[in-house]
């Protein structure tokens, strides 16, 4: 993936978990690799662990950000969720699938999207 690429992603990442602080969401780990792939952010939302996917385009030339989260990537969200909560031992809690989508039209300037509970515990959207 080029540089430029990964960096505008890594900057979505870093605005919505500053946007997420702000709306009184705990922070609990960036970008936690999972066998299944990586959950972008994984939040405590209350007494609720979320697990959100960022998606950031400059432009929706080739579509909306929300637009790349295929039932594909939806099934890794769900494997990757459910690996997270049996190794930190958060069975018991509460969760949902979380997706942030944003479009950088210029330099610092973002549009977000949140997109809440889209899988209901093993039922796709």
């Amino acid at each position: 993936m080029a540089k430029w690429r990964q960096q505008k992603g890594k900057d979505g990442e870093v605005y919505t978990a500053e946007v997420l602080k702000k709306k009184g969401w705990k922070i609990l780990v960036m970008g936690y690799r999972t066998p299944f792939g990586e959950i972008d952010l994984v939040c405590e939302d209350q007494e609720e662990i979320v697990f959100v996917e960022v998606k950031t385009r400059t432009s929706t030339e080739f579509g909306y950000p929300e637009e790349a989260v295929t039932p594909a990537k939806v099934r890794h969200m769900q494997k990757s969720a459910h690996w997270i909560l049996q190794k930190e031992q958060w069975m018991d809690r509460h969760w949902r699938l979380d997706v942030v989508a944003i479009i950088i039209k210029v330099p610092g300037h973002y549009e977000h999207h949140h997109i809440f509970s889209i899988d209901t515990h093993g039922q796709s959207w």
